[in-house]
């Protein structure tokens, strides 16, 4: 019996967790009244940790707490009500001196007599074994108001052991963590792990997304079951995943001691709980202790029409490459989103047709149910009189940054309508791939309306009998990805005319390496060897770029490496340019190349030494532990000197996430017959054509024609211009993300970040039989501008960050080639335009009734401008020396 009455003893110790008292939660002594002072403030700053730097307020005041019913069947079941009272609101940074908005102002002058008065009405708190059960407060009251009481509420939630739990208080339905040690105990709350109904949205991919980390720790100082002290100390931090200079972070902390004990009221006798409370106050209902959403009143804020009016001038056509352009594009569109569809209609239908298009922009980037009606009954697709505003409007639902369900659906159903213009329909299809693939993305492929635009892509492409058609709906399916859709491709690939064959091949090659299976493999070794028909020089090449990028085996990296040799000229050096890139770059296939190589029939002069002007080249733009951007280059002429294709790329990689941000292949075919050439095996009989097509974003655009036939091509010819034609050309949302939190201390706080991009992207080809030379160009002009806006609300204070970084830049691709000899020369150039940086920090404080504090502070840089050949054979060509490679090929570009 002895031993027995031990080991109890032993356990009952272990499990109180060293800490002195109840084993459960916080106990008050009946007839006791507990008076305790209390703290809360906020701070804000871009993570540097400096106090003098921060901006930020601070609410104190005097606390009473008193129990006033236990449970007469169990001690852990009490009803306590909390008292706050008087009140004071001031500077964190106690630096500000004059320059302070509290100044001269008392406290119901700052919270306002109402505010304060319900801040000061009591709370009542239902703890059942130190877990919040019930809220009580009164009907009615400010939500601002009433969840700073909830937030001082929240902290005499908590347990006396050890231990893993959910627990629901201001901050939602949260996991926590508590360690208990002798007098003390600690409280860490995983506050991703909170579930709060909350607005908010985000880009979906991580490279243009925003990183947070958050972090919440409560340490309590225990004497005789309740409080000496409670130190909770709550952490936001934000950034932009590729500019890490915009960022910013909120320090959220409470303080609640205990100055002493007096002698209280006597506790409410009885059993029921119900008729307690009735006995207190019959006024008091039970409310969620969960944080509530409130928004403030906005009290002299232009309307949209003024808002409208002050901007426009900057959205003229001659200003949109300026930052202040997109500046006032995103401001715009936070004012859009808070919008009626009557007022937004409203100013369309005034606006004149030079400045529509922006405003089309704006509008659709808003993305709100207002706004999509609004531009749905605006447009008229039946008409082909604006089909400027109905491209734009397309490209920017093609660039949302959140779609959802009903813009799928109301995209569909256009599709279904009747058009003005077939380029417009067209253009409605590749943007509903788009769309798919963004809400497949984000969980939403079993929604109704991506199933039937899932139906809609493959059925149609199945039955299309004319060549436009299905070349619409491999453009969608290129946009999709849909996995089921790669057996449609690959039959179009290996049994397609030329443009439909390279196009499907494009489309594979569009799609992560895990869906490139064996079966896809042999489909496209197929291709490039040409087991079964003869491909053209552009199918063949991309075929074989998807295999060296697909985890090649050792036979198929040496068929490929055999083969060079017997091809066509510059096909050959071609092959051998893209072996050398990959060695060079150290692609994921250069393990295997170089294998390869060590056997001598794959690598002998004779193979490794044929001649030819086509190139492929890979660079890096920047490279960051965290984030590396690169540019390819790859050139393909035919036999005569013609240009064949060339393709410019750039992309973004973030961890294993990559964006496709800008992709401009300009094409040419059927041209031998200008010069008198004849064509390579495969392309004895295509029509002259000449035509650009690009990726932005990840988002396939609908190519454009320079001219089509050999009429069409004979009249460019003698009225050629060399004027460029746009590819795209407007105003986009890149960025978009917008989140509402719930600071455990009560307040509120809001973190947006918008990214916007005025964009034009245009390309031109001159062809000269005179001087037997043809020119290629490809224009690339941005304005970039992101902004963080990070705000903590009381309703009656507010405190903010703004942090902005704006540039201007543009990137030039010029490929000349003179065909009047063999082997012709070539010269290849990128030029980078002079770009200004400009970063902008903004804090602020601003009382509801007007009277605020404001501090700016900016730096500028300018990157200078220069000038890369990438590609020659002549010196005398290009007219520059051709210098080592530097580090960074375009630094300070976006």
């Amino acid at each position: 019996m002895i031993l027995l009455a031990v080991l109890f003893l032993c356990f009952i110790s272990s499990y109180s967790a060293s800490v002195k008292g109840h084993t459960t939660g916080l106990s008050l002594n009946n007839d006791r009244l507990y008076k305790l002072t209390y703290s809360t403030e906020v701070f804000l700053d871009r993570g540097k940790g400096k106090l003098h730097d921060t901006v930020g307020y601070r609410i104190s005041s005097n606390v009473d707490v008193v129990l006033l019913w236990r449970n007469p069947d169990g001690d852990d079941d009490q009803l306590i009500k909390i008292t706050i009272m008087d009140v004071n609101v001031e500077n964190v940074n106690q630096q500000r001196g004059e320059k302070s908005i509290f100044k001269g102002k008392n406290p119901p002058k700052i919270i306002g007599k109402e505010n304060l008065e319900a801040l000061q009405r009591p709370v009542l708190l239902h703890l059942v074994h130190g877990k919040v059960k019930e809220f009580y407060s009164y009907q009615n009251e400010p939500v601002a108001i009433e969840n700073l009481k909830r937030g001082l509420a929240s902290l005499f939630q908590m347990q006396l052991s050890s231990g893993t739990t959910s627990e629901v208080d201001i901050s939602g339905d949260c996991k926590v963590t508590y360690q208990a040690h002798q007098d003390k105990v600690t409280k860490i709350k995983t506050l991703d792990s909170c579930k709060i109904a909350r607005s908010g949205f985000t880009t979906q991919n991580q490279v243009l997304g925003v990183s947070s980390k958050a972090t919440s720790l409560t340490t309590y100082k225990i004497e005789d079951s309740f409080v000496v002290a409670v130190l909770a100390e709550e952490t936001r931090a934000f950034g932009l995943n590729f500019l890490r200079t915009v960022a910013g972070k909120i320090v959220s902390k409470q303080k609640l001691e205990l100055r002493t004990t007096e002698t209280g009221p006597r506790m409410i006798p009885g059993k029921q709980f119900a008729a307690v409370i009735k006995g207190v106050d019959s006024k008091y209902k039970a409310v969620p202790i969960v944080g509530q959403v409130f928004q403030s009143k906005c009290t002299r804020c232009p309307s949209l029409a003024e808002h409208w009016q002050a901007i426009r001038k900057h959205l003229q056509p001659d200003n949109l490459s300026k930052a202040e352009a997109v500046r006032n594009f995103l401001a715009f569109i936070q004012h859009l989103r808070t919008a009626k569809k009557e007022e937004i209609l409203q100013i369309l239908k005034t606006e004149n047709k030079e400045i529509l298009p922006q405003l089309v922009d704006a509008v659709t980037s808003a993305q709100t149910p207002h706004s999509l009606e609004a531009i749905l009954d605006f447009l008229d697709f039946k008409s082909d009189s604006d089909i400027i505003l109905q491209e734009r409007f397309l490209y920017a639902c093609g660039f949302a940054s959140h779609p959802n369900e009903a813009l799928l659906k109301a995209l569909i159903t256009k599709y279904h309508g009747s058009f003005g213009s077939n380029d417009i329909r067209e253009t409605v299809m590749i943007i509903i791939g788009a769309l798919v693939r963004k809400l497949c993305q984000n969980e939403g492929c079993k929604l109704k309306a991506v199933v039937e635009a899932k139906k809609l892509i493959l059925g149609g492409l199945e039955r299309a009998e004319k060549k436009e058609d299905i070349i619409m709906y491999l453009l969608a399916l290129k946009n999709a990805l849909l996995p089921e859709g790669i057996p449609l491709l690959l039959k179009y690939a290996e049994a397609g005319k030329g443009p439909i064959s390279h196009l499907a091949t494009t489309a594979l090659q569009r799609y992560d390496v895990p869906f490139i299976t064996e079966e896809v493999k042999k489909t496209l070794n197929r291709i490039y060897h040409q087991n079964h028909k003869i491909h053209e020089k552009t199918v063949r090449t991309t075929a074989a770029a998807i295999i060296l990028n697909s985890n090649p085996t050792y036979m198929e990296v040496k068929n490929l490496l055999l083969s060079i040799g017997e091809l066509p000229k510059e096909m050959n050096k071609y092959m051998l340019a893209i072996v050398h890139d990959i060695l060079r770059f150290e692609m994921p296939a250069s393990k295997m190349v170089r294998q390869v190589l060590k056997e001598m029939i794959a690598h002998n002069y004779d193979r490794f030494s044929k001649s030819g002007s086509s190139s492929a080249y890979t660079g890096y733009i920047e490279r960051h532990p965290h984030s590396t951007s690169t540019y390819s280059l790859d050139i393909l002429y035919s036999g005569s000197g013609i240009l064949r294709r060339s393709n410019l790329n750039i992309l973004q990689y973030m961890g294993k996430t990559r964006l496709h941000a800008t992709q401009v292949v300009i094409e040419a075919q059927g041209l031998e017959t200008l010069i008198a050439a004849t064509p390579d095996e495969g392309e004895e009989n295509l029509d002259s054509y000449a035509g650009m097509s690009a990726i932005l974003f990840d988002v396939q655009l609908r190519p454009v024609t320079f001219f089509s036939g050999y009429s069409d091509l004979m009249s460019k010819i003698l009225s050629a211009s060399g004027d460029p034609v746009s590819v795209v050309k407007g105003l986009i949302l890149l960025i978009d993300h917008s989140q509402e939190i719930q600071l455990q201390s009560g307040l509120k706080a809001n973190m947006e970040m918008q990214g916007g991009l005025a964009v034009d992207i245009s390309g031109s080809m001159e062809f000269s039989l005179w001087y037997r030379e043809s020119k290629t160009r490809v224009n690339n002009r941005v304005a970039l501008v992101i902004n963080g806006d990070i705000t903590v609300d009381s309703s009656f204070v507010k405190t903010g960050l703004e942090t902005s970084v704006e540039t201007e830049a543009g990137l030039e691709f010029v490929s000349t080639v003179q065909f009047s000899q063999y082997p012709f020369l070539v010269c290849m150039q990128m030029d980078k335009s002079e770009v200004p940086v400009r970063q902008l920090e903004t804090k602020y404080e601003r009382l509801s009734t007007g009277r605020g504090y404001i501090s700016r502070k900016g730096k500028e840089r300018l990157i200078a401008g220069s000038e890369f050949p990438l590609h020659q054979e002549n010196s005398d060509m290009c007219k520059v020396v051709f210098a080592p490679e530097p580090e960074s090929p375009s630094s300070g570009w976006f």
